[in-house]
């Protein structure tokens, strides 16, 4: 069924309920039924129900507005045809109230469920408005990150901490859905890349139940793994094509570089550190840069690179089109064990499952 914004009176006293109807229409779309009749298949805003012939019948179509979430206004001598919490869409009048006092209750019951819809209509889309707002701080916030770094500034720990909290507020509101759907707007991939990663994090963390702190240390870590890049040569880093062995081997230097410049700087905790380090580490000890294997690898890095693989998969690049999240999840269980199987199953059930379009099964 439809809705559509206008009154229905359903009546068994139909002079009355012409009289009504003939008012009513002055100012919004109006139709009367007797109380015999089905609902209409298009939905009123809010309904009258003046059947004062037959109470439970009475009762029977105030249950069913209740039911479509429909105001509505009963005119009745007798007791209401319900109470307590279902009654706060209803308003009663008595069955002989002037008709103007009728018009008044009806005309601000209108108001108010007019209102409401254009609420519910417009809060998709401020919600979307406030993601892209963080989104853009963001985008801000980690765009300042990597200049500094790429100059040798030190980074503010106080700016990223700002947007980590963006991101895990945006994800907790929205879902890592809209949160995608809202940084892909932005031309600089190394940077979308990053929010991307840290917005699956924060999903992740939130999904596995972790503790505030460690849902923000898991998002603030992912944020930053690839901080290194804001050193590689922008030819190399935005190249179309392949890289050649050299340009592989320079693009590898990445995790030891940004590891090394936090470290530097200092305000940085080792998981952190360990995260930005060891990110292209794999179980099987095939990763880099140092060849880690199985238990040498925290869990903390192992979930980011959870993430970090996903979304690389996921996303734009200038030499292929992203790969849809169920072919990039059929990718990653091939991996194993170089990942962790039990974080990628849960990486499945707490974040792509009914929550991207092509969730996997």
């Amino acid at each position: 069924m439809t809705q559509d914004n206008s009154v229905l009176i359903v009546s068994d006293r139909p002079q009355i309920a012409a009289l009504l109807c003939r008012a009513v229409e002055n100012v919004v779309a109006c139709r009367c039924i007797e109380p015999r009749e089905a609902l209409p298949a298009t939905l009123p805003l809010v309904a009258v129900v003046d059947v004062s012939g037959d109470p439970r019948l009475a009762a029977t179509w105030i249950a069913r507005f209740h039911g479509f979430r429909i105001a509505s206004l009963q005119l009745t001598n007798q007791a209401p045809a319900t109470r307590g919490r279902a009654a706060v869409a209803t308003r009663t009048l008595p069955a002989d109230a002037p008709r103007t006092t009728v018009l008044a209750t009806l005309f601000a019951l209108v108001d108010t469920w007019q209102a409401a819809r254009r609420s519910a209509v417009a809060a998709p889309v401020r919600k979307v408005r406030d993601i892209a707002e963080r989104a853009r701080a963001a985008v801000g916030l980690v765009a300042g990150a990597f200049q500094a770094a790429g100059t040798g500034r030190p980074l503010s720990a106080e700016e990223i901490d700002t947007g980590t909290e963006l991101i895990l507020e945006a994800v907790s509101d929205s879902g890592i859905r809209t949160w995608l759907d809202v940084i892909q707007s932005h031309d600089q991939q190394l940077y979308q890349h990053s929010l991307s990663v840290a917005g699956y994090a924060a999903a992740f963390g939130a999904g596995l139940r972790l503790a505030r702190a460690d849902q923000k240390r898991l998002a603030r870590a992912a944020l930053l793994h690839d901080v290194g890049k804001a050193k590689i040569p922008l030819a190399i880093l935005n190249k179309p094509g392949c890289l050649t062995d050299e340009e592989m081997a320079v693009m590898r230097t990445h995790p030891v570089v940004g590891a090394d410049l936090l470290a530097a700087q200092g305000g940085f905790d080792e998981a952190t550190l360990g995260v930005v380090r060891y990110h292209h580490e794999m179980l099987d000890g095939s990763g880099y840069p140092d060849g880690l294997k199985g238990a040498a690898i925290p869990d903390l890095v192992r979930l980011v690179t959870i993430c970090d693989i996903h979304s690389a998969l996921t996303e734009r690049r200038p030499y292929r089109d992203p790969l849809p999240h169920a072919e990039a999840y059929a990718l990653m269980q091939g991996m194993l064990p170089r990942l962790d199987a039990d974080l990628l199953g849960a990486f499945r059930r707490v974040v792509l499952q009914g929550v991207l379009d092509d969730a996997v099964a």
